[in-house]
């Protein structure tokens, strides 16, 4: 039986959101605070609930809440929200840590967390200059084939190309020189595989292996599958210190397995979780409610 319900809560998700895995989040969420006596409002970003005033003060229309689960990544509204007192999980510096690729990999680097070799893309203001030949020599030479280019942005898997050859690389330098983006050795004993770990409260509660049915990458939106896995101490350390690194209250860390090591791929602030839950068994929306609520002490 349900506590009584004496507590309010906010989903937010992405105003343009419309994969169901974004709904099943939501849903199981908020059954799941309604079992520890937490009534949830399930909202889309897409109202404006945030805004500056004429004479400068942050004010927000989203009033009587005791915590958001932010799952979207709209940088200004997470900002406003929290100059306006409302404890986002995860909070707005650590959800902005993992939404540029290239930054994740700047704030773990020289912390001991192994990663795959990563040049930042050039920044380009004019669209019609080239990318130079030059520069991309010096991404061959560092690099060699295959290797990965990678938008800064994105999800899912969008935005993040295996390069075989000159011809290629030339092609995807082209197509990306006006976006973020950032080049990455290829590891090629993790081809088509990797390790997703879901981390709360700093504390791995549940993993799984990844495999893809033909693709090089492995995300299960994009056809992948999940399987069980025993994970190591060091796979289960490492996911934990990245999360610690990043202030992560929740997040999803992929892992690439090497040949003689694992290396950190990709860090999620927004992790699907039903996909894990469905392999493993471990009801993870429980798992991330009761931590949240202990940290609210409600």
């Amino acid at each position: 039986m349900n506590r009584m319900i004496s507590k309010k809560a906010l989903i937010l998700l992405n105003a343009y959101a419309k994969l169901p895995a974004f709904t099943y989040q939501a849903n199981r969420l908020k059954e799941e605070f309604g079992e520890l006596g937490i009534a949830t409002d399930i909202m889309r970003n897409d109202r404006f609930f945030t805004y500056i005033d004429k004479n400068g003060q942050i004010e927000s229309n989203l009033k009587g809440y005791e915590f958001c689960i932010y799952l979207d990544k709209d940088k200004y509204t997470s900002q406003m929200l929290e100059k306006r007192g409302l404890r986002l999980f995860n909070s707005h510096d650590s959800i902005q840590a993992c939404d540029d690729k290239m930054n994740t990999a700047i704030l773990l680097a020289n912390k001991g967390i192994p990663m795959p070799k990563t040049l930042a893309g050039l920044l380009c203001y004019d669209l019609d200059e080239s990318v130079k030949s030059d520069s991309l020599d010096i991404v061959e030479s560092r690099l060699s084939y295959p290797l990965i280019v990678k938008t800064s942005y994105g999800s899912l898997g969008k935005g993040v190309f295996k390069v075989d050859g000159r011809e290629e690389l030339e092609s995807i330098a082209e197509q990306v020189k006006g976006t973020p983006h950032l080049f990455q050795e290829y590891i090629s004993s993790s081809h088509g595989k990797d390790i997703r770990i879901i981390v709360i409260g700093g504390k791995a509660v549940a993993g799984m292996l990844r495999k893809s049915q033909g693709d090089f990458r492995s995300n299960i939106e994009i056809g992948g599958r999940g399987e069980k896995i025993n994970l190591s101490d060091t796979v289960i350390e490492l996911a934990q210190r990245v999360a610690q690194i990043l202030k992560l209250d929740y997040c999803g860390v992929d892992v690439l397995i090497g040949d003689k090591g694992y290396y950190i791929c990709e860090v999620n602030s927004n992790a699907f979780f039903g996909g894990i839950e469905s392999v493993t068994k471990i009801n993870v929306a429980k798992a991330y409610a009761q931590y949240v609520c202990k940290t609210m002490r409600l």
